[in-house]
């Protein structure tokens, strides 16, 4: 519970500068960039938060990757106001917060769509339009084929699951039948 407080209350911080300089959307971007990489190159998050090494030098491999991604300014400074907080392990989390509260102050929605088979993409933009309009927000889509469905679509929109699939309709009719009920 204490790395979503955080990371909430550093992403707030973070958007609130965006905000006021009008560099959210590239705060979003370089913050997505450096924590993927620090997810894709796994050494280099280990030696940023091992406290093996000692600080300076930690500091110094966070200041070089920085200056090497050519990092606007707030946002470096951002980073190392991280790592001199102990916080620069949180990084992930305060992206993801980060991506969220920038989509809201945008007012777009994300959503998942998983179906059985590839939809056609009228089908596809007739249910982002759809959602978009249940949520009065405009709404990405990622898109995702699992055959286990069988058939239908399941829609995810933050908390709210819309399952259409045959998967699920075949486990509700065999819990109904282990009640005696009639289907």
């Amino acid at each position: 519970m204490k790395n979503v407080v955080i990371s909430r209350r550093y992403a707030k911080a973070l958007l609130l500068i965006g905000q006021e300089d009008g560099q959210a959307e590239k705060y979003r971007a370089e913050l997505e960039g450096l924590a993927g990489l620090i997810q894709r190159e796994k050494t280099l998050g280990e030696v940023l938060n091992n406290p093996l090494y000692t600080a300076s030098a930690r500091k110094n491999i966070l200041k070089a990757v920085v200056d090497k991604l050519g990092l606007t300014g707030m946002m470096k400074s951002f980073l190392l106001l991280l790592f001199d907080k102990g916080r620069i392990g949180f990084l992930d989390s305060i992206s993801d917060y980060y991506a969220k509260l920038a989509d809201e102050l945008k007012g777009v929605a994300r959503a998942s769509l998983t179906s059985a088979t590839r939809l056609s993409d009228d089908a596809i933009e007739k249910i982002r339009a759809s959602l978009s309009k249940m949520t009065n927000r405009e709404v990405e889509l990622d898109v995702r084929q699992d055959a286990s469905l069988i058939g239908g679509v399941v829609t995810q929109i933050g908390d709210l699951v819309l399952d259409g699939s045959i998967k699920t309709q075949l486990l509700n009719m065999r819990e109904s039948l282990k009640r005696g009920e009639s289907v």
